[in-house]
């Protein structure tokens, strides 16, 4: 598989994809006409997160992206769906079979290196491939990989090219899960072109499709982010975004608790251990987030004394940013292995087959639910 020529001002932002315009500053795709010779020709917004870090306010349409996905049953292609295994329900595409009809689905477990290094990687593949299942999804392979760390991607191009047999692979994804940074790979490894598309931590860097063409007409299409709002990485402000984005393998934290006491992981979530034995349980987040311990009964006054300083992040200022807190009351079912996810956050795992009852404050919107445990 090569990669044969570099987009060009016709196709769009070589970055993002959006197409590009000169006329104004506040819309997607400015480009200074000064800037239009340059190779590659990049958008002001790609420019600022290559160079600065910035990150635009523009919005994208949630229908457009949509639509976009939608086209994809008329074609005969290949699916390559990557999902972040940090954030697995939060960023697999809900309803995707839908969307890519008969077409064959490749699913690419990315950001492995984030999970502790002694975790099995075929019992991960079959708690994937179950998620998988229960979520309606047919796939031909799942694929655990590393883009960041250069784990298993050998293992992802050979089976893009096995699977998609001459056809256009289509690589789709919910917003900030290394869709960019996976075909980045493929551009520096199995061609001498310049580009890249933009990658940052900020959710919806791909603005437009971005077609790369291959050596026999073919394309490999990045296709826009899906902007989902039930995941904490959408709704928090951007500063925060460094401290609960991890980006180094996760180290557990184990908490032995009794019923009646409270954990607040920062000011963005807060586990109530309601009832049930004397029990452990770890907590798997970033480690720029920090966690503090205390009796239910005092947890309404330590968050309202707290928050935004001792509890943090968010700091004080940020936290009117956040919609309010929704409480989610779950139960962990006796004789199995269980996790209580918060989308985008990370999740608890209850070590003990005994059962548990569980009280879960988060952002209102923010999905939270017990599922089958991940480690």
């Amino acid at each position: 598989m090569t990669v044969t020529e570099q987009p060009g001002k016709d196709t769009g932002c070589a970055g993002c994809g959006v197409k590009l315009q000169t006329t104004d500053k506040e819309r997607a795709g400015y480009i200074p006409a000064s800037a239009l010779e340059r190779t590659p020709t990049i958008c002001q917004r790609c420019f600022r997160i290559k160079n600065y870090n910035e990150a635009s306010s523009i919005a994208i349409d949630q229908d457009d992206f949509l639509r976009l996905l939608g086209g994809i049953a008329s074609t005969d292609s290949l699916v390559v769906h990557i999902v972040d295994i940090f954030d697995f329900e939060g960023s697999v595409i809900s309803g995707l079979q839908r969307f890519v009809g008969n077409n064959p689905v490749l699913l690419v477990v990315n950001k492995v290196d984030l999970l502790p290094r002694a975790v099995n990687h075929n019992r991960l593949r079959n708690w994937v491939q179950q998620q998988a299942k229960e979520q309606g999804l047919r796939t031909v392979e799942v694929v655990l990989c590393s883009a960041k760390r250069n784990i298993g991607f050998d293992r992802v191009v050979d089976a893009i090219e096995y699977y998609r047999r001459g056809r256009d692979v289509y690589v789709v994804g919910a917003t900030n899960v290394g869709k960019s940074t996976l075909i980045n790979r493929i551009i520096h490894d199995y061609s001498d072109l310049d580009a890249e598309l933009t990658t940052s931590r900020y959710p919806g860097t791909t603005l437009d499709a971005v077609h790369i063409p291959l050596d026999d007409g073919k394309a490999i299409i990045d296709t826009p982010g899906i902007v989902y709002n039930h995941r904490m990485t959408e709704v928090v402000p951007r500063s925060v975004l460094q401290a609960i984005t991890p980006d180094k393998p996760i180290k557990p934290l184990v908490y032995q608790l009794d019923e009646g006491q409270s954990m607040f992981v920062g000011a963005l979530a807060r586990f109530d251990f309601v009832s049930g034995d004397h029990q452990s349980f770890t907590l798997y987040l970033s480690n720029g987030v920090d966690v503090h311990r205390t009796k239910l009964e005092r947890a309404d006054e330590l968050y309202a004394n707290h928050k935004g300083k001792l509890l943090s992040p968010p700091s004080v200022e940020e936290l009117d940013e956040l919609p309010a807190w929704t409480r989610h009351s779950l139960r962990i079912p006796r004789g199995g292995e269980y996790d209580v996810f918060v989308s985008g956050l990370g999740w608890m795992r209850a070590n003990s087959t005994a059962g548990a009852v569980v009280d879960v404050y988060a952002p209102k919107g923010i999905k939270v639910h017990v599922r089958r445990a991940l480690i």
